[in-house]
């Protein structure tokens, strides 16, 4: 006789659908790091480890698929390949990896760590090592190849690291923001970051907010020496004419954005507010931007890319 399936008992928890299946040849997390040489995709790999990935170093693209397959038929549910320009037909092999992977039912996310190039040159110079792109010619001909090599990847990048002034510790912070378990992330984290416009563009901004129309606290005597994290600076500043009319009117610019961000998966947001030094007004602002973000349910901090620079 056919033995009947077990009937579920009627106070059972019913499975949700939405969970996806974690047994065998389910869809895994894939994170895949790539970047320029020198900028810390290793570094972002050991971190990406720290946090439960299972990681991959120096993978050819046309390994990642088979990589991949092999680990959701066992137990790894979230896979990190760091691939760099050593593998040649980079560029339109990775592409065409990750497209295969999201047919596949993955979730593939791109990582592209960068750096500026003299940072680039100062890390190669005090290492003593050689570019892998150089060849024959200077250590920047090498950076400037492998930046055109990665115009296409870094493109289509779900997440841009800039680690020209992020320390370790820093770099570490801006991954965990980004990677940790669904359960012990917020739906939205986002960072609110102070910079000089003298100092350039911060290129891994999602929105670039300019706090220059208001008074510059460089030219009151006895704030010159104080930063916008100091109360008599950031009470100047945020007492200007306009300056709270600002933060509203932009507050109720992110409360628009922030939900189609989450709608969209987007679970980390970097607003840049910059000034002429990125001592005064940027950071006074961006603190004030930080804590009205918290007040609104997002999980946000402040960090000052230019302070103590001049």
């Amino acid at each position: 006789m056919t033995d009947l399936p077990d009937t579920p008992h009627p106070d059972a928890p019913h499975p949700d659908p939405r969970l996806p299946d974690d047994g065998p040849g389910a869809p895994l997390e894939v994170v895949v790091v790539t970047g320029l040489s020198g900028a810390g995709k290793n570094t972002a790999g050991r971190v990406l480890e720290d946090l439960g990935f299972f990681v991959v170093d120096n993978l050819p693209p046309a390994l990642l698929a088979p990589m991949v397959e092999l680990g959701s038929r066992g137990d790894v549910r979230r896979f990190a390949a760091v691939v760099d320009v050593r593998s040649r037909a980079f560029s339109s092999d990775l592409a065409e990896a990750i497209r295969g992977l999201t047919d596949a039912g993955h979730r593939p996310r791109v990582v592209y760590v960068h750096a500026r190039d003299e940072v680039l040159v100062r890390r190669y110079e005090s290492n003593r090592r050689e570019h892998p792109l150089q060849g024959s010619g200077r250590l920047s001909d090498g950076i400037a190849a492998e930046r055109a090599l990665l115009t296409g990847i870094a493109g289509e990048a779900d997440l841009w690291v800039d680690t020209s002034d992020l320390n370790v510790h820093q770099l570490r912070t801006t991954l965990e923001a980004a990677f940790l378990d669904e359960g012990a992330l917020p739906e939205l984290t986002a960072t609110v970051l102070s910079f000089g416009f003298k100092y350039g563009l911060p290129l891994d901004a999602d929105l670039v907010v300019d706090a220059r129309f208001l008074p510059n606290p460089h030219w009151v005597p006895e704030l010159r020496p104080l930063t916008g994290r100091d109360a008599p600076v950031r009470d100047h500043v945020l007492a200007a004419d306009d300056a709270q009319q600002f933060l509203d009117r932009y507050l109720e610019v992110l409360r628009l954005l922030v939900p189609g961000y989450r709608r969209e998966g987007k679970k980390y947001l970097t607003l840049a507010v910059g000034c002429t030094g990125g001592k005064h007004r940027s950071v006074a602002i961006a603190e004030e931007f930080a804590r009205r973000l918290s007040a609104e349910g997002v999980t946000a901090s402040a960090r000052h890319r230019d302070l103590g620079r001049e």
